[in-house]
């Protein structure tokens, strides 16, 4: 099944749409990592870019696809000892391959739109 190609990456970022990702926006994302971590601007690291690159492209997250391809023995167990039972999966049609609606990945993306816009405004107000 072909999915859409317009379907991944940022669409918008503060209500003004994206378009095509450049140089100097992954650039200025990622030094807008790097002051949330509490570093200056110059200070932009390897990751940071890595972040803000997967962050505008639609890349999956690196620390994410970390987890993914963790050992399911290395990952945490909320109820240890619990087999769980496994339920039928239902395809909808709006759905991407990882059972997610055009819906849910919109609010997902502004839900982590706003928690970097507050902890930028944060790490801004902190400094002197």
């Amino acid at each position: 099944m072909k999915t859409n190609p317009f379907k991944d990456g940022v669409i918008s970022d503060n209500s003004v749409g994206v378009g095509t990702v450049t140089r100097s926006m992954v650039l200025r994302r990622a030094v807008e990592h790097a002051l949330i971590d509490g570093r200056t601007a110059r200070e932009v690291s390897d990751s940071d870019w890595a972040k803000a690159q997967a962050e505008l492209t639609g890349e999956p997250d690196p620390d994410e696809t970390r987890l993914e391809t963790a050992p399911e023995t290395a990952r945490w167990d909320p109820v240890a000892g619990s087999p769980g039972h496994k339920t039928l999966a239902v395809a909808v049609e709006d759905e991407d391959s990882e059972g997610h609606s055009d819906q849910e990945t919109l609010v997902n993306e502004g839900l982590s739109e706003a928690d970097h816009d507050q902890r930028l405004q944060a790490a801004r107000a902190s400094r002197p």
